[in-house]
């Protein structure tokens, strides 16, 4: 998950501790690689152990610990954030990163997998936030940045599960930060668009769908990880000091020009 150039240098994420969700693949591991960049101490949580202890060794020797958690399983969670604080500190940077966007039609869904499905996209980041503010509110403040998508704000069809917990990450970021802005901690949320990820090149990615996305997109590139990580770092530094309750939307455009 090396990148290829430096990012802007934000002495304010210097030694602070950082938990990212999800954090061993995707655009998880790119935010984990820039706070590592920018000095920060780093852990995160994901349930992919070998994709995991390959991007800690990449990392090494920065001070960068991975917690095997999966985040539907809130107890577990907890003691993944509480165990961090042991070893880091406390948390003043959370990333609720963790999410899957697997597709799925109306008719086929259960209320099983609908609660499944808003438990691993929605469910993981309010008690994340839960954990950690004490130790924010301790310290004088903190950064709470949860990850949404315009998937929502653009009707994609076949994931009705998802983009509803995408659009819940709205509403908790706006209500968060109303309700944790008197102890200093902001909470805003980064929404990408159509980015290029392992996953996306696996699963689904073809040269026609990179046209399409061209096409609808104001700017004409895709976007890669280390595009939304770059965002992250800014939301979380004290370059954003006076944002909160914001969707930062990186998407080179795409949810204004299409709705389909």
């Amino acid at each position: 998950m090396a990148t290829t150039d430096a990012a802007t240098r934000y002495p304010s994420l210097a030694d602070r501790t950082v938990f990212v969700s999800g954090g061993a693949s995707g655009i998880g591991a790119a935010i984990v690689t820039r706070f590592v960049e920018q000095g920060s101490r780093v852990a995160f949580c994901d349930i992919a152990d070998e994709a995991a202890a390959a991007l800690v060794k990449e990392l090494s020797p920065a001070r960068t610990r991975y917690h095997h958690c999966d985040v539907r399983d809130i107890a577990a969670l907890r003691g993944s954030l509480a165990a961090v604080e042991t070893e880091l500190g406390s948390v003043t940077v959370l990333v609720n990163n963790a999410a899957s966007d697997d597709r799925h039609t109306l008719e086929e869904l259960s209320p099983e997998y609908w609660d499944e499905r808003l438990s691993l996209n929605l469910r993981h980041h309010v008690f994340a936030a839960q954990a950690v503010v004490p130790g924010m509110i301790r310290l004088g403040g903190g950064s709470i940045i949860n990850l949404g998508s315009v998937s929502w704000m653009r009707g994609r069809t076949g994931m009705v599960a998802y983009t509803t917990a995408k659009a819940g990450i709205h509403g908790l970021t706006r209500t968060l930060a109303r309700e944790l802005g008197a102890h200093n901690i902001r909470v805003n949320s980064v929404v990408p668009g159509a980015i290029v990820t392992e996953r996306q090149e696996k699963l689904w990615r073809t040269a026609e769908i990179d046209r399409e996305f061209i096409e609808d997109q104001c700017l004409k590139f895709r976007l890669s990880e280390d595009d939304v990580a770059r965002g992250v770092l800014f939301l979380a530094s004290d370059e954003a000091r006076g944002i909160t309750g914001q969707n930062l939307i990186i998407d080179a455009g795409l949810a204004q020009t299409s709705a389909s």
